[in-house]
């Protein structure tokens, strides 16, 4: 029989993306993936630097494993595991620590399956991490996360993903659309690009100086994907012409998530972020002038160090009068060689969780808003297999989330519909489906 593995992931889509692909080498070298609970021969924990109480979380985890499969040999990976590799090792249980440089030959460091009294470590400089490893999600039929980039040379002072995941780098366009040719082979029928940093997409080598414009140019060309998605994108790379070949786009749909973190600029410069507000409501007006209808989701921090009333509520402010769609709310936590972390004026846990608190109803009244404007009109909607008390849901081009009656016949299938009322749980709902779907 074969030996068995299975994988529990933390963190961005980024990391469910090299997730799978690594699941996919183990696949090939004669492993069964298997759940959780399946008294697996192997576990591989991929990890995250950004998700609070990693540490914690990491060692739950390692705990539930072992329970499940005492025996089982327990690996971890990801950007935790880069940054505190040390400190994993020494989690009861664990055998081996991959750091980022690493991880994809994971299938290549477990020669055999013996526990011993010390985990392995290997783990080199983030600075080795210099090739780019190619990854996409698989396994659901609806989208696939597609990895184009990794990395970042950014220097945002709350940050520790250049830390855990080196300088940027990229693939190459050919080697991005042969892929999206592989996905669409499988039926996936949406591609969700993503990375740590993808406006900063690129190959500068010599005379070629490909650009994420050029990548999604070639992209929108690849046959038998019905929608593109481009995942979280600084306000700063997200270029005029970006916006306006979205617009007119045959297959990249209108939703765009751009990251904000603050509407102070004050905070923004504390941050090191590399705009200002100013430009970043630009971005918005200029996306709605094109795009009414397209959906624009925020990333916003709040409790940075230093950040006043008066600074919070600026942000509030800003944030409120801006055509958004939803946020993302992010609680600051103090990250460990960071230079936020050592940076005056921290700003009380209790008063952290407050303001979160009311951006979280701000989020919530920007989406309520925005589905209110789709009310009425048609749309393309590509429903999902997950069943719930009966109904099944899918997303819109624009990225609303409708509900439906669940029927077998439109599980991963793009169907024309009338969007009709927003539902108690805040979805919205759709006219009967054996009327307006258009076959």
């Amino acid at each position: 029989m074969n030996k068995k593995v299975a994988f529990y992931t933390l963190g961005c889509k980024l990391n469910y993306s090299e997730t799978s692909t690594i699941g996919r080498q183990f696949n090939q070298a004669g492993f069964d993936t298997v759940e959780f609970t399946d008294t697996p021969d192997v576990y591989v924990i991929n990890t995250c630097s950004v998700t609070e109480n990693a540490d914690k979380k990491c060692k739950k985890i390692v705990k539930e494993a072992l329970k499940v499969s005492p025996d089982a040999y327990i690996t971890i990976v990801g950007c935790y595991a880069q940054l505190k590799p040390k400190e994993i090792a020494e989690i009861p249980g664990v055998d081996m620590v991959l750091g980022a440089a690493e991880k994809f030959q994971l299938v290549d460091y477990i020669s055999n399956l013996t526990k011993e009294p010390k985990a392995r470590i290997y783990n080199q400089p983030i600075a080795e991490a210099s090739y780019f490893n190619a990854s996409y999600s698989a396994g659901d039929r609806t989208r696939t996360f597609l990895k184009v980039q990794d990395g970042c040379d950014y220097s945002c002072t709350f940050c520790t993903i250049p830390l855990a995941r080196g300088a940027s780098r990229s693939a190459t366009i050919e080697s991005v659309v042969l892929q999206a040719e592989e996905i669409a082979a499988s039926g996936v029928k949406e591609i969700v690009l993503t990375g740590v940093n993808i406006g900063d997409f690129g190959i500068r080598d010599g005379s070629r100086q490909d650009r994420f414009f050029d990548l999604v140019q070639a992209l929108d060309e690849v046959q038998g994907i019905d929608r593109f998605r481009i995942s979280s994108i600084e306000p700063n790379l997200l270029t005029d012409e970006v916006i306006a070949f979205v617009a007119q786009s045959k297959r990249f749909v209108p939703h765009f998530h751009i990251p904000l973190q603050s509407g102070s600029n004050k905070i923004l410069g504390l941050m090191r972020r590399r705009y200002r507000r100013e430009l970043y409501a630009d971005r918005v007006a200029t996306i709605k002038r094109l795009m009414p209808d397209c959906c624009i989701g925020v990333d916003v921090i709040v409790g940075f160090p230093g950040e006043s009333r008066e600074d919070y509520i600026d942000t509030y402010n800003f944030l409120n009068g801006l055509d958004i769609s939803y946020l993302h709310v992010f609680t600051y936590s103090e990250r460990e060689n960071t230079p936020a972390a050592e940076m005056a004026g921290s700003v009380p846990g209790s008063t952290r969780a407050e303001r979160s608190k009311m951006l979280h109803i701000l989020s919530d009244k920007k989406r309520r808003a925005f589905y209110q404007t789709q009310l009425g009109k048609t749309d393309e909607v590509l429903f999902e297999g997950d069943v719930k008390n009966g109904l099944m849901h899918g997303f819109t081009r624009n990225y609303v989330k409708v509900q439906a009656r669940y029927d077998p016949v439109l599980v991963n299938e793009l169907k024309i519909v009338r969007l009709t009322e927003i539902s108690a749980g805040g979805d919205v709902e759709i006219e009967e489906s054996r009327e307006i779907l258009v076959h």
